[in-house]
């Protein structure tokens, strides 16, 4: 693939555990965040769509929004930014809904909204909410039944699909995403025997984590995948959860390490913006198209000014 020169950044919120937020602050706390994100030239902010916190970002009684109602909140609020979740387990929601849901993020942000789905793994949150669970083959059938429908829903004025598992009988979706051909969807994961062939197949994004080793593997299976769909594998933008955090100077990094998990420490490396910016280049090199930062390590309008400074040297 040839080499991607103008990165695409992603702002990640997998945490609404904001220092000094309430709970009646807290929203204006993550709209504050979101456009901050927005102001340093982030071209995505996303949520998760969790119920309860995980593991890797904190305990499970930390604070969690639902994912389309701050996503719907967050449109109202900012101008230019895409908007969507990373991701969306596809046990949650009936897919004609999800795709219903979509739509209206896509109307009520004038065409900004991102479809991110995946099979889903928490399997505490379906005990606690009581949504069924189901062994990962079969949810990686739902995860392609529900593809095909949001695409239907997406692109079609009375589409009907009968499934294995799901159906609709000429659903109507109006009004009409403003995006042509509905919001692009990225696939959540790097399964290589399905999900990068979903990403083959429907998606127009795919968002990978690991050592480049590691990464340029999954790029190789994609390309094998897009090869057999008779697709343009230029034509997928593939992100990866940055390497690296950023911090203004050095004697920042031990005290922005350790907010993290070991889990996370062991997977990024602080930098300042100078230095993150000559550390992600070789993966643009290889082909890969943009970073996804969490908010974890940027909890303030502040911190995320400094990825403002990295975007600009990138860009």
């Amino acid at each position: 693939m040839t080499p991607l020169k103008t990165p695409f950044f992603g702002y990640h919120m997998p945490s609404f555990s904001i220092p000094g937020a309430t709970d009646e602050t807290r929203f204006e706390h993550v709209v504050s965040l979101a456009c901050a994100a927005e102001d340093a030239g982030f071209d995505m902010v996303t949520v998760m769509d969790h119920f309860y916190q995980i593991g890797v970002h904190g305990s499970q009684e930390e604070p969690m929004l639902e994912a389309y109602a701050t996503l719907s909140a967050l449109a109202a609020r900012t101008s230019r930014v895409m908007l969507g979740t990373m991701v969306s387990g596809v046990t949650y929601r009936n897919p004609a809904l999800l795709a219903k849901t979509v739509t209206t993020l896509d109307t009520i942000s004038k065409g900004r909204a991102m479809l991110g789905l995946g099979a889903a793994w928490n399997e505490e949150e379906h005990i606690g909410y009581d949504f069924e669970f189901p062994p990962i083959g079969e949810r990686m059938t739902r995860l392609d039944e529900t593809l095909q429908i949001c695409k239907l829903m997406f692109t079609e004025e009375r589409p009907s699909f009968e499934g294995r598992y799901y159906r609709i009988h000429e659903a109507l979706n109006f009004p009409r995403p403003i995006q042509p051909g509905g919001p692009p969807i990225l696939i959540g994961g790097s399964g290589e025997r399905r999900t990068l062939r979903y990403v083959a197949r429907y998606g127009d994004m795919s968002n990978w984590w690991g050592s480049m080793d590691e990464l340029k593997h999954y790029g190789e299976v994609l390309d094998r995948h897009c090869e057999a769909e008779g697709r343009d594998p230029t034509t997928i933008l593939r992100t990866i959860m940055s390497p690296v955090i950023l911090v203004a100077d050095q004697s920042q990094a031990e005290a922005t390490l350790a907010h993290l998990s070991p889990e996370r420490r062991a997977q990024v490396r602080p930098a300042t913006p100078a230095e993150a910016a000559e550390a992600l280049r070789p993966y643009l090199d290889a082909a890969f198209g943009g970073f996804i930062f969490r908010n974890t390590t940027m909890l303030t309008p502040e911190a995320v000014g400094l990825a403002g400074e990295l975007i600009g040297l990138m860009r």
